[in-house]
């Protein structure tokens, strides 16, 4: 078969446009680089012959003054190390695909309320940006930390969606875990040979801010929660009602179905990022759910919307500014805030940190790294009036 020198761009100019590539010297034993002619530049091909004698190609990407010949050899290199590896043509090709895959195989394992999570996240993020049409097998580091400048300043163009908010910068805390998503897409992506184990490396590096997990300041004393109820109504107000009598997480209702309550034990069962777990509820809560729960099925949702759906954080959000607005709170005031209200309040009362942990759903360690604060207040303001000698 014949050689050219395709590094030289010269050479590359006069080429006649051809489908075969012209094929330059070997890159090692068994491993070559071609060129594709096109009528507007050209692409480079990768060639490599396995131990069992078959002929595998690969697209390396259109040539340009950052992807040169060099360039390409590099890529081809790394390209024969996946398919020494087992890595095979599968379909998943892009970040985008990695990820689409990656909600499927959650589903397929029964974690819908992480797969919900993670779709949103996905969808919002991935699926309509430049980053989800890379090649699993080109993604570099540069490219994600270019996606999270364009999340964190709000330049990124969601998936259109019929009522969707306007785009907003991701916020440091929201950024993480749409990065811990996105991670675990990839690395999927790799357990699953779509891709190379090597190139991991890209997005291992990739941290979210120290703190973007700090404190959750923003407190609703009694007088604003009971504000904020008051300008809602329907299947929001239910929703805050629940939030702010439990502490559960603002999605925790969303999925609630009639069979997860008890009103015989005074008891509900809340399923959160896949992990099931029953609470006592107060007798105010209680009235609450047998409202909710009289005459329905055993499988159907708990909390509806006013017009019988599910509910979603996007089916809320902007009733929920509304009626912020109306009740006078802050307005970074979100559902969440309703969450961090009880857990201060309960362990301002003496509530111990492990019992706040299991009724809320969460670790002792991220009570006490959150709210640990709180302990030691209580306890400082109690010393002052206790005796000890």
């Amino acid at each position: 078969m014949a050689r050219f020198d395709i590094d030289k761009a010269t050479v590359r100019n006069r080429l006649e446009l051809r489908r075969e590539p012209y094929w330059g010297a070997p890159v090692e034993r068994g491993l070559f680089v071609g060129f594709r002619k096109l009528e507007h530049g050209g692409n480079w091909i990768a060639r490599f012959r396995t131990e069992d004698g078959k002929q595998v190609y690969n697209s390396l990407g259109p040539v340009s003054a950052e992807n040169d010949y060099e360039a390409a050899k590099r890529e081809a290199r790394r390209w024969r190390k996946g398919v020494e590896v087992g890595v095979k043509p599968s379909g998943v090709d892009t970040v985008s695909d990695a990820c689409v895959e990656y909600l499927a195989a959650l589903r397929r394992e029964k974690r819908e309320a992480t797969a919900q999570d993670a779709a949103q996240r996905i969808n919002r993020t991935i699926l309509n940006d430049p980053l989800g049409r890379i090649k699993l097998s080109q993604l570099r580091e540069r490219h994600i930390e270019a996606w999270r400048e364009r999340l964190e300043s709000g330049t990124f163009e969601p998936m259109p969606v019929k009522g969707a908010r306007a785009v907003r910068p991701l916020s440091p805390a929201v950024f993480k875990r749409t990065l811990t998503v996105v991670k675990a897409a990839l690395n999927h992506a790799v357990r699953k040979r779509h891709v190379a184990p090597e190139r991991a490396f890209e997005w291992q590096g990739i941290r979210a801010d120290r703190d973007a997990d700090g404190r959750r300041e923003l407190y609703l004393d009694k007088t604003q929660r009971r504000a904020l109820m008051a300008a809602t109504e329907g299947g929001l107000r239910d929703v805050v009602e629940c939030i702010a009598l439990t502490g559960c997480r603002p999605g925790d209702p969303a999925v609630a179905l009639v069979k997860d309550y008890d009103g015989r034990t005074a008891s509900m069962t809340f399923t959160t990022k896949d992990h099931r777990r029953t609470i006592p509820v107060s007798p105010a809560c209680k009235a609450l759910l047998d409202r909710l729960s009289a005459g329905k099925h055993q499988d159907a949702h708990l909390f509806l919307q006013d017009g019988g759906e599910p509910w979603t954080s996007r089916a809320w959000f902007d009733a929920v500014r509304a009626a912020v607005r109306k009740a006078g709170l802050p307005q970074e005031t979100v559902l969440y805030n309703l969450r961090h209200s009880w857990i201060t309040d309960a362990i301002v009362a003496g509530m111990d940190l492990l019992t706040v942990a299991k009724l809320v759903g969460t670790s002792l360690a991220m009570i006490e790294k959150h709210y640990g604060h709180l302990v030691h207040g209580t306890a400082r303001d109690k010393l002052k009036t206790m005796e000890f000698l």
